[in-house]
């Protein structure tokens, strides 16, 4: 299944904070169900933004990084978007955000296929449905 790395705090965004879209310097013609890694690289300035709007943001420390912290839908891929986080120049539109229980491992640039070892996952998370 393909993934793509998001820095934190902005995947948790989309797993638990309702950011809709996922702003890229490319666009993609891929739809469908992709993981969602949180690389070690964690956006510091993004932060300080979304604390000073919302506050009581979980520390930078207590972010998980290194691997996959949830799954979402790619449903379209846009340049103009009706979303406060929308910036541009292309949007990833996205649906259905679900958590998924954090898997450690590297990420990489672009959309790209995780392949990993079942174990180590929660037994109550239905991975088959993914793959």
């Amino acid at each position: 299944m393909k993934a793509l790395s998001i820095r934190q705090p902005w995947a948790d965004c989309i797993i638990y904070g309702g950011k809709d879209i996922e702003n890229r310097p490319w666009p993609t013609r891929f739809r469908g169900t992709i993981f969602v890694h949180a690389p070690k690289s964690f956006d510091r300035e993004g932060w300080l933004w979304l604390n000073d709007r919302i506050g009581n943001l979980a520390r930078p420390e207590d972010f998980k990084t290194g691997g996959i912290v949830g799954t979402v839908k790619i449903v379209d891929c846009v340049t103009e978007y009706e979303s406060a986080w929308f910036s541009g120049p292309y949007g990833f539109v996205l649906s259905e955000p679900e958590h998924f229980p954090f898997y450690e491992c590297k990420g990489k640039l672009g959309l790209f296929e995780i392949d990993f070892d079942r174990r180590g996952i929660d037994d109550s998370f239905n991975l088959g449905k993914l793959i």
